[in-house]
């Protein structure tokens, strides 16, 4: 009986180890870093991301239909300095009339070469062009003459769109490349939205059956502002405001929904799927990006979440009112703040919010929109009172 028993125990352990799913191993987290003109700004952040995101993949140079090329200005000291993993992007418009291959690799391979001799060793190209889908053939032409004129041992990867999947070109044009990055933000009409975490995945498994290389997906860590346009499409308003007359539509790629995009990925991921890329490097001075605080800790699979708290400087009875966020999510202004007071002789808001004054209470409420970043605070006003009881003190999200 004793031999049964150690039998069915030994059954029993081999049975749970077979049906026991090994852990996936990590994706590979990349950024983009897409400003046309770099700033001071851009030392803190990439040394602050330096130990959550493993490659760089950096805008060098743009070909324009109606502008012709620009190119990035850089800062080759802190690349060099920074030290990962170095992609240089060219972006090439899709509304471009035809691609002269030939002027298009030589204007490539003059920007490498110049990186090469400001001491940047690059560790592959990228190839961010918007083909329509019967334009692929032409595309892929151009890929296997450019792939030609590059050295071997520099591998070449093209930013790619969902809307190439239903292509019979499409794995010839994936032949030419040694991987692709499939874009899942901001793909169609940004009325829509800038992200669809299901129709993301959707994509990224249904790319996997295409491809037998490598791909990664880039991902959205940014938002922006719709205008109205002259012609009924909208105006996308980023980083840089635009003069127009109407009101702002704001979209924001969602912490929360990415972060979960992620723990499905990795628990279950495409074949081929070797990493993510976000869109983009955020700076401090960006005012529609996630703080770099919030897309670490999507990146690292972090519980995401938003510590809003009340924040008092006095001074000889005049207070300076803050809220701060203590989280690792960045979150909105929030829409109230209570302040039980005592002996206030005087009281104002600061922009974005209003103020509504009692005897032993002081309301601000907020105006319009805004957001605080993971780990940073906003002013929201001043009082001069003999006494604000903190602890009676209430934060309204």
């Amino acid at each position: 009986m004793a031999f049964f028993t150690r039998l069915s125990v030994l059954l029993a352990v081999l049975l749970l180890n077979g049906c026991e799913r090994q852990d996936a191993p990590p994706l590979d987290q990349q950024l983009y870093v897409w400003q046309r003109q770099w700033t001071p700004a851009h030392d803190a952040a990439l040394r602050d991301s330096h130990d959550d995101f493993s490659t760089l993949r950096v805008l060098a140079l743009q070909a324009f239909s109606q502008a012709g090329w620009s190119r990035a200005r850089i800062d080759p000291t802190l690349l060099k300095r920074d030290g990962r993993p170095l992609i240089a992007v060219i972006r090439l418009d899709g509304q471009l009339k035809k691609l002269d291959r030939d002027e298009v690799t030589a204007q490539i391979q003059q920007v490498l070469s110049d990186w090469q001799g400001q001491g940047l060793v690059l560790s592959g190209v990228e190839i961010d062009h918007d083909a329509g889908s019967a334009r692929l053939p032409v595309y892929r032409e151009f890929l296997a003459h450019l792939r030609a004129a590059l050295p071997a041992s520099l591998p070449l990867s093209i930013t790619a769109l969902p809307a190439w999947l239903d292509s019979p070109e499409l794995p010839a044009l994936l032949a030419t490349v040694d991987s692709s990055v499939l874009q899942v933000h901001a793909v169609s009409d940004p009325r829509r939205g800038l992200f669809d975490a299901d129709q993301a995945r959707q994509w990224a498994w249904a790319w996997s059956r295409i491809t037998r290389k490598p791909f990664y997906l880039a991902l959205p860590a940014y938002g922006v502002a719709l205008l109205p346009g002259d012609a009924g499409a909208p105006v996308v308003e980023s980083e840089v405001p635009i003069e127009r007359v109407g009101k702002r539509r704001e979209l924001l790629a969602d912490p929360l929904q990415l972060s979960e995009l992620g723990a499905r990925l990795r628990a279950d991921p495409p074949a081929h799927l070797a990493g993510l890329i976000w869109f983009r490097l955020p700076l401090v001075t960006d005012r529609r990006a996630w703080s770099l605080t919030t897309l670490a800790a999507v990146a690292r699979g972090e519980t995401l979440d938003s510590r809003l708290g009340l924040k008092l400087s006095a001074q000889d009875g005049l207070y300076d009112i803050s809220i701060n966020n203590e989280g690792n999510l960045d979150s909105a202004w929030p829409e109230r703040l209570t302040l039980a007071v005592q002996g206030c002789e005087g009281a104002d808001a600061l922009a974005g919010y209003t103020l509504q004054q009692q005897p032993q209470m002081l309301t601000f409420t907020r105006l319009r929109d805004g957001r605080i970043a993971a780990g940073g605070q906003r002013a929201i006003g001043w009082a001069r009172c003999a006494h604000i009881d903190q602890g009676g003190s209430n934060v309204h999200p």
